[in-house]
């Protein structure tokens, strides 16, 4: 059988970062949880929307605004710890995403998106900061010094990932406090996903799978998420961990952020009452 030959291609440039980065997280006290979250009635409420308006939220820009309104409650996990010891706590909830953009070669390419105090805005303007990062002609685009700094050696690139421990507030103006990376928006089905991660907390969404459930005493078929909860242990401990996970799983749950159906205007098939309705979601999925 004759052998096949190869073809070589140079590693783009935000690849190369990515690989230092991982590097470097894989060194952290990452601790990692894996749990399923209910998400039917935020798809219902969705799906509501999409009819409503013509236009879906972003998954992502909802697991944002339920991140950080989980944060809010809980905000001793939106901190670094410096090389001192010391934790720096923000304020501001910073959300460090993954927004798949049609840059690159042979299909789409994950340049990150930091969406600045996503725990004081409303989840359409999160959701239309996401969409305008998404049509950007060039977001992967590299200025002079950027590009001179991938030739240097990896040693010396990989110095910029510790920036969190020797400069957390430089970190954070750069890359947020938090992050959310998703894998399920890839494919089907359910699954979760494991990254080492230089933040203090990551969220990796997975798939979604429809599986039976215990609701109100009866076993139905519902749709879950697998969601990857990471933090670092030099910063949160268990106990912190669990009461986060579970506020931020209620959160998503709830739908938070996503309106409800109004209910004075769900009572008839008539245009006028579907206007009507459809006008009023459209108010609530664009308040600021």
């Amino acid at each position: 059988m004759e052998e096949r030959g190869e073809r070589i291609e140079r590693l783009a440039p935000p690849r190369r970062a990515t690989a230092d980065y991982m590097r470097v997280a894989g060194g952290r006290s990452n601790v990692h949880g894996l749990v399923e979250v209910d998400v039917t009635e935020a798809r219902r409420r969705i799906d509501q929307l999409e009819t409503a308006t013509g236009e879906a939220p972003s998954f992502t820009a909802f697991l944002a605004v339920c991140l950080g309104a989980a944060i809010e409650d809980h905000p001793r996990v939106n901190a670094y710890r410096d090389w001192r010891g010391r934790l720096h706590v923000f304020e501001d909830v910073d959300v460090n995403v993954l927004v798949e953009t049609a840059a690159g070669d042979g299909g789409g390419l994950g340049v990150p998106h930091v969406l600045r105090a996503v725990d004081d805005r409303s989840l359409r303007s999160v959701h239309d900061e996401i969409r305008r990062a998404q049509a950007s002609r060039d977001p992967a685009g590299l200025s002079r010094v950027e590009r001179a700094a991938f030739r240097l050696p990896g040693s010396l690139r990989r110095l910029v990932w510790r920036l969190p421990q020797w400069f957390p507030r430089r970190w954070k103006s750069l890359a947020g406090t938090v992050a959310i990376t998703s894998v399920g928006m890839f494919g089907d089905g359910g699954g979760w996903a494991v990254s080492p991660t230089n933040y203090t907390v990551q969220l990796t969404v997975g798939g979604i799978a429809e599986k039976p459930r215990l609701v109100d005493g009866e076993l139905t078929n519902r749709e879950l998420l697998s969601l990857t909860v990471t933090f670092d242990h030099d910063v949160v401990d268990g106990a912190q961990a669990a009461r986060f996970v579970d506020r931020l799983v209620e959160l998503v749950e709830d739908a938070h952020g996503l309106p409800a159906e109004p209910q004075s205007a769900a009572s008839g098939p008539t245009s006028s009452i579907r206007s009507r309705l459809a006008a009023a979601v459209d108010r609530l999925w664009r308040r600021e």
